[in-house]
């Protein structure tokens, strides 16, 4: 079997492309290089392409047709919240656009399996109770282009199912975090650990926007999970593409606990050498209380748990720091 990751230089692509090399897969890796690196995908081909170009259907089909490719894991994307609100049209025409010149090029080569990254700013401010659980039933309703253009993505792709037969599965993540190995750490300083680390380790301290939410400790709760774990969910969704009956084709992936703002700052002052006296400010505008995930579907139907704990996350996010050239 061959599968083609898009993304697979960057962070959560590079841990896909590791684990599927270790259990014997053959493997492509398209990426513009953008936010990757070729040094993550070992010896695994690489083909330098931006999802959007002109002509890049054919190049894509090109590429499947030559590695005799069987699935592809649809990774590569902007995933910015707030540079998605001051850029909704580069946002469209980057995450949109680039899924609907893939599946014109998969439609090409009759590649038939799509596993695709999508995530949960698809249901926006859920409608569910204060702190319950969300499941994949819930409405979704994205407050940002970012998580509009993920919706829509998942749309072109069901829309992909009925009109030639692509079978498919979306993956909505939750809050990714940590390092499955300290090269390949999260190169990008936009989520909560990786910004409280560059604080500390540029002598200054951590913000929490808010401490007056109805939680335990007043700040924001989410679902942190390790990154390892969700590229091994990547390889569970892959597997279930070859299962004739798929009564899903949505899953979140999450641990379904969550952990605070507090609770996370918490863990980094256990796991790092610095002393932390976080400074409050106001609320974020759109920060709902809660986000957690229901893990049930995916426990259930494809068998897929996450076994890695905050302490994991956060120590392996800290190896991972220090491994990073150029880091502080």
């Amino acid at each position: 079997m061959t599968v083609l990751v898009t993304g697979g230089a960057g962070y959560i692509g590079a841990h896909v492309v590791r684990l599927l090399l270790e259990r014997g897969t053959s493997v492509v890796v398209v990426d513009d290089l953008s936010t990757g690196r070729p040094d993550r995908i070992a010896d695994a081909p690489l083909v330098r392409a931006d999802l959007v170009a002109d002509g890049v259907v054919d190049t894509l089909a090109g590429t499947m047709r030559e590695h005799q490719v069987d699935a592809v894991i649809h990774i590569a994307a902007k995933k910015q919240v707030g540079e998605s609100a001051r850029r909704p049209a580069w946002y469209y025409r980057q995450n949109v656009g680039g899924t609907a010149n893939l599946l014109q090029a998969m439609e090409q080569a009759e590649v038939h399996r799509m596993m695709f990254s999508s995530s949960a700013a698809t249901y926006g401010l859920p409608d569910v109770p204060d702190g319950a659980l969300i499941d994949e039933d819930a409405r979704p309703a994205p407050i940002s282009p970012y998580g509009e253009t993920k919706l829509v993505c998942e749309w072109m792709i069901r829309a992909a199912g009925l009109a030639w037969g692509l079978r498919s599965v979306n993956l909505r993540y939750f809050n990714v975090a940590g390092s499955g190995w300290p090269e390949l750490g999260d190169p990008g300083v936009f989520n909560l650990i990786p910004l409280v680390l560059q604080a500390l380790s540029t002598g200054g301290q951590p913000m929490i926007f808010g401490e007056d939410y109805a939680t335990p400790d007043g700040t924001c709760i989410r679902d942190y999970v390790h990154v390892l774990d969700l590229a091994d969910a990547h390889l569970a969704a892959l597997d279930y593409l070859d299962r004739d009956e798929r009564p899903h084709d949505v899953f979140n992936v999450g641990t379904g606990a969550g952990a605070s703002v507090r609770d996370v700052l918490a863990q980094i002052a256990a796991s790092t050498p610095f002393d932390l006296q976080p400074k409050i400010t106001d609320r974020r505008p759109g920060d709902p209380a809660t986000l957690v995930a229901d893990v049930r579907r995916i426990a259930d139907v494809l068998g897929w748990r996450a076994t890695r704990d905050l302490p994991a996350i956060v120590d392996s996010s800290w190896l991972a720091w220090q491994h990073a050239p150029g880091r502080p």
